[in-house]
């Protein structure tokens, strides 16, 4: 779906529930997107919310540009940053923006880069193995296949991917790049069926979570989300809130304990001198015991909507 349309600008994944999250008070005035995509969540929360001023934050500059027609209307209120939201609390400290009152995480990939084959995101499109969502970044998709041992191969097949196969996909493709290299997806993708085999009706092709693993090494996904959330728990005020829209169930496992492991106190003793749980005082009050998905509308609109997952925890 192009960012154009009216359709992704107005309406991207969960966006009635993040907007009634992150606009549930009119002293909400401090937003955070730190994977602004094209705007669209933005969008809505600051026609809601025409108090609120946003640091917005991507690490892909054609996304940036986008973004920027997109938040014409407002933007008086808006301050863009090229970069990883690993970083919002560097962005926030030189608006001199001592605190947040929101946080909003939507991770993946946008629909703008899955349609673009240049990208090399999709199994749909014949493209470069490149998957960056940063283009400044040199570490590739081909290069980690072309590059990579043996061993480091399976560990992000294993790891990123959950792939059952991932060891003996790592011999084989270490095996065939001596014979000819990766560049494309097709080639890639029809390789992977080659030697794990074809889905079964109704499952998910057999590449696809092959081509999760190499994304997620490539944009080193998982540790960037890690970094992202505890700079948002230092960076928010009392009573703000942080949204987060995983994709993956990696990604939601990272949250949710996130979420879980802050809300939970001490259970020390009374008369232990020190804490030595490591519990400590509860950070987090968590919003949404079980994380919202999209409604049986929005993913018949919107097949992309299927797997997301929206978990939100309010700063104590």
């Amino acid at each position: 779906m192009n960012c154009d349309s009216d359709d992704y600008i107005h309406f991207p994944v969960l966006h009635w529930e993040v907007v009634e999250y992150l606009t549930w008070r009119k002293g909400c005035v401090k937003i955070v997107d730190g994977t602004l995509g094209c705007g669209g969540h933005s969008s809505l929360i600051l026609k809601e919310n025409r108090q609120a001023e946003l640091l917005g934050i991507d690490r892909d500059g054609d996304a940036l540009r986008r973004a920027t027609e997109v938040l014409r209307f407002a933007e008086e209120r808006i301050h863009l940053f090229r970069g990883n939201f690993s970083d919002l609390k560097e962005y926030a400290t030189e608006l001199e923006w001592n605190s947040v009152d929101a946080v909003l995480l939507d991770l993946g990939v946008s629909s703008p880069q899955i349609d673009d084959a240049g990208r090399g995101f999709s199994l749909r499109f014949n493209g470069p193995l490149d998957m960056r969502m940063d283009q400044r970044n040199p570490v590739t998709a081909a290069r980690i296949l072309n590059l990579e041992s043996e061993e480091e191969l399976g560990q992000i097949f294993r790891d990123y991917g959950e792939v059952r196969q991932w060891r003996r996909l790592a011999r084989e493709v270490v095996r065939r790049r001596q014979l000819k290299a990766f560049d494309t997806t097709s080639d890639f993708a029809e390789f992977c069926e080659k030697i794990l085999g074809k889905a079964r009706p109704g499952r998910l092709p057999t590449p696809t979570l092959v081509f999760q693993a190499l994304r997620i090494a490539v944009n080193n996904e998982l540790s960037e989300l890690e970094d992202g959330l505890e700079a948002a728990l230092e960076i928010l005020a009392p009573g703000g809130r942080l949204a987060v829209i995983s994709f993956h169930s990696l990604e939601d496992r990272i949250v949710k304990n996130f979420f879980r492991d802050l809300e939970r106190d001490c259970i020390c003793p009374p008369k232990c001198p020190v804490c030595i749980c490591g519990g400590g005082r509860a950070k987090l009050k968590i919003l949404t015991k079980k994380p919202v998905t999209a409604s049986s509308d929005e993913r018949a609109e919107n097949s992309r909507s299927g797997c997301a997952k929206l978990r939100v925890a309010e700063r104590i």
